[in-house]
């Protein structure tokens, strides 16, 4: 089909870069929307109090420096020359509504369970904000940073997301739904200007027709969107180049445990062993990809080494004997549905875990559907089996507490499998108070360790960085960048046209 490439397409303004994506964001008020194209848009129009580092540490944003003179007490300074994209100056008072709006309820996002542990916010002056907790939480400053939330201006409600005003180094121009979305250079600024003027994120939804835009010349960019083997295609193409390194996004299993069957945890350890991840990053990945055993990253310094889970049939078939599901007279022990989007990639990996678990007697079901029906699942506990991805958010962690607390079932959190185990809710606890860091990593290493025991989810690899573009962009840069957002269109320059 890429040979289709030389039939029309419309060229790009010459001012304007035209980047394909899967799906529209679901929500750009940086308060409530939480799926990736939301989140990666809305790090272009908005700004946090602090942003992540190179080393999953924090770096000064918003905020020019930060104390912590208790526990219970972070008092952020404000830098004093900050305008939103409509010219209003940024001060304390924006930084206190963004949270109290949706602590108080006047925005409603399950976000708001991120800041349950505030006790109130204090603004001394116009450019002081002081946060009071209720107890001692060493994740607290995680949702302050870019990616879970963005600076919005005092008085902002809940139709905010249909027109954002931020203070990031680009601003909101429109968005169909479904259709585009378009973002240009703010005129206040206080980042860099960018080099170039206007942005058009196109919806794309097939990831083929992503493709051909590419080759059309129709769209200048993609970033982590295609699938491997249309990747490997597009680098014969001397009109594009594909920029790749090693990522922090990461596919996951996630289980039911509410369900009569999945809720046996040898079922699911049988699963995991029934799994060949190697071969499917092999050969659906070309090799694009790292194996995974934890949410977090292997360059965390949060991370433990647990025991992996390798391809064992053997294994798989005596664990489902021992939790009481022989096979049948037509070799089927029972059946199970999993629930995935219309996502290409994510469709083959369903269909190769169908081949897979069919062969230790587990019939699966594999049932896809456009991202908002399947979102909307996913956060129901509307499912048995599902296939998702973590973008970025499994960098810091806080998502242990987002993922695996009991306090964290929707709309509280992301503990979609509604996974509930006294212990692991205890060590989150201490690790969010821990005095030390060695104590605070103690904990964490414990959940991990766990978690990979009883497998609530199943963590199947963490995807490379690819991003492809045409020789229309230059400086093009990833690095540092490794959860795959948009910043690099902050420095990206258009080349001029050979007159």
């Amino acid at each position: 089909m890429l040979a289709l490439s030389g039939c029309g397409g419309q060229k790009p303004p010459a001012n304007t870069v035209v980047m394909v994506i899967e799906s529209s964001p679901t929500n750009l008020d940086p308060r409530v929307g939480l799926d990736a194209q939301s989140e990666h848009i809305d790090q272009l129009l908005f700004d946090a109090l602090v942003q992540h580092n190179n080393h999953f540490g924090f770096a000064p944003d918003l905020a020019v420096s930060w104390q912590t003179p208790d526990p219970l007490t972070y008092i952020f300074h404000l830098r004093r020359d900050v305008r939103f994209s409509n010219g209003q100056p940024l001060t304390s008072r924006d930084v206190k509504w963004t949270f109290t709006s949706m602590m108080d309820g006047t925005v409603i996002t399950v976000k708001a369970g991120s800041y349950e542990d505030v006790r109130s916010i204090d603004t001394p002056d116009a450019w002081t904000v002081v946060f009071h907790l209720k107890r001692p939480d060493n994740s607290f400053i995680e949702n302050l940073a870019d990616g879970a939330i963005g600076i919005v201006p005092y008085g902002s409600g809940r139709n905010f997301g249909q027109h954002p005003v931020g203070t990031g180094p680009f601003e909101f121009v429109s968005q169909r739904f479904d259709r585009d979305v378009v973002i240009e250079r703010a005129p206040h600024s206080w980042h860099a200007e960018p080099k170039i003027r206007r942005v058009r994120f196109d919806v794309v939804p097939d990831a083929t027709t992503r493709a051909l835009e590419l080759e059309k010349g129709a769209a200048d960019v993609e970033l982590n969107s295609l699938p491997a083997d249309t990747v490997t295609a597009l680098m014969q193409n001397p009109n594009l180049v594909v920029e790749a390194e090693p990522g922090t996004n990461l596919n996951y299993v996630v289980f039911n445990t509410r369900d009569a069957i999945l809720r046996h945890v040898r079922v699911r350890q049988a699963i995991a062993a029934a799994v060949n991840r190697k071969l499917i990053v092999q050969s659906l990945f070309r090799g694009r990809a790292r194996l995974a055993e934890s949410l977090l990253p292997p360059e965390h310094w949060a991370w433990t080494r647990t025991p992996p889970h390798d391809y064992d049939p053997a294994l798989a078939n005596r664990l489902l004997d021992e939790a009481g599901y022989p096979r049948g007279r037509d070799g089927i022990r029972f059946h199970l549905s999993l629930k995935t989007s219309t996502d290409e990639t994510t469709r083959l990996i369903a269909l190769a875990m169908q081949d897979e678990l069919a062969q230790v007697g587990i019939a699966l079901d594999v049932r896809s559907f456009e991202f908002a029906t399947f979102y909307a699942d996913l956060t129901h506990g509307a499912f048995q089996l599902a296939i998702s991805r973590w973008i970025g958010g499994n960098e810091q962690p806080d998502i242990f507490r987002y993922t695996y607390a009991a306090s964290a079932v929707p709309p509280y959190g992301a503990n979609r499998g509604f996974y509930n185990n006294p212990d692991v809710n205890q060590w989150i606890t201490d690790a969010q108070t821990a005095p030390t860091l060695a104590e605070e990593k103690q904990d964490y290493a414990k959940i991990q360790q766990t978690v990979a025991r009883e497998l609530p989810t199943l963590d199947l690899w963490y995807l490379d960085t690819v991003l492809v573009h045409t020789r229309r962009l230059k400086h093009v840069r990833i690095v540092p960048f490794p959860s795959g957002n948009f910043y690099f269109l902050e420095t990206v320059e258009l080349r001029q046209p050979r007159s």
